[in-house]
């Protein structure tokens, strides 16, 4: 390529690509992995999840240790963040992606099957993640951060004495999970299809930290996170002549594209749509709970779940639990309601 930016967008594109079609094929997504284990359902959408992390996490920090990326330089790894917005954004997100029925990652890879109404969780989400970031309720959300803010002597697990001890003991809990993993049909290939995924969280650190690192233009150190880029995306597709493209933004190309593409040679496209205004309510609303919350939170079950606890950051490890916590109290309030 003729520079390191060039490369960077055909990194991101080609990893964007590998994911829809590894997430269409194996249906990857943490919310259908905690309905499975709340309905007592056997399913491997839990242990998948675990496989990716711990990939992602020993990709990621070898990476680092080797000195391909420096991960200080990673907004999952900054020793100050609101004690309330992270956990409240998580919470959110949580609620959210339970009343959309998956997270970002899951409408894209939906929205490449033919699947309408992740249109509409799409565009309410990105639009709501800009309009938090930079738009209405940005001064909100910097002045409740500044009045909460907490800095941590250190907000990484890596940065402990003996942290590749920590770190050996986090992948086996992992690992031991995995092997715990029931013996489904499509057990292995789900299995195999999670370890993809966490290799590609690795692979977007070295995209943006390494092969693609420009100094003369330097770009933010990210991996794969789908909240703020899939509002980028929709404000680029308006402004792309003033706008410059970036990796992220290639990602989720990548991903809806390479989603289409499975879909269509697996015989999986087909147009869906809206049966009721309840549902239509429901895609509405938990868009913009994820857009908002996950600007809160830095991220949702791939930005935070993935990439950043692959940088093994305490703040990443506390806004997955509450994004868990959020679908909980979603599902006890269905329950309730039903009962």
């Amino acid at each position: 390529m003729d520079t390191p930016h060039s490369l960077s967008l055909l990194l991101g594109l080609s990893i964007g690509l590998v994911f829809g079609v590894t997430a269409q094929i194996t249906g990857f997504c943490f919310y259908r992995g905690l309905k499975q284990r709340w309905s007592h359902r056997e399913g491997v959408q839990l242990p998948s999840f675990a496989l990716a992390l711990s990939v992602a996490i020993l990709g990621t920090q070898l990476s680092a240790a080797l000195g391909w990326v420096d991960l200080s330089q990673s907004t999952y790894r900054s020793p100050t963040f609101s004690w309330l917005l992270l956990p409240l954004g998580g919470v959110l997100f949580g609620y959210g992606m339970a009343l959309a029925n998956g997270c970002g990652a899951r409408a894209l890879v939906l929205l490449g099957q033919g699947n309408l109404r992740s249109l509409v969780v799409l565009g309410s989400l990105g639009i709501t993640a800009l309009m938090t970031l930079t738009g209405l309720i940005a001064p909100l959300r910097h002045a409740v951060s500044a009045a909460t803010a907490v800095q941590l002597k250190q907000n990484s697990l890596s940065l402990l004495p003996w942290s590749w001890l920590w770190i050996a003991l986090l992948v086996v809990l992992l690992l031991g999970y995995v092997w715990r993993a029931p013996a489904t049909p499509t057990r292995n290939r789900d299995l195999i299809g999670a370890a993809v995924i966490g290799l590609l969280i690795t692979l977007g650190w070295l995209s943006t930290g390494w092969w693609g690192a420009d100094p003369f233009d330097p770009q933010p150190l990210s991996s794969l996170s789908f909240v703020v880029p899939v509002g980028q995306s929709i404000q680029y597709s308006m402004l792309a002549t003033g706008m410059e493209a970036k990796f992220a933004l290639l990602v989720v190309l990548g991903l809806v594209l390479g989603s289409l593409g499975s879909a269509l040679v697996r015989g999986r496209f087909q147009w869906e749509g809206f049966t009721n205004t309840a549902q239509l309510a429901r895609a509405i609303v938990g868009g913009a709970l994820m857009g908002i919350g996950g600007v809160f939170a830095v991220g949702c079950t791939i930005g935070q779940g993935l990439s950043g606890i692959s940088t093994l950051a305490y703040s990443s490890m506390l806004s997955l639990a509450c994004i868990a916590l959020g679908a909980w109290l979603h599902q006890l309030g269905s329950t309730s309601s039903s009962a």
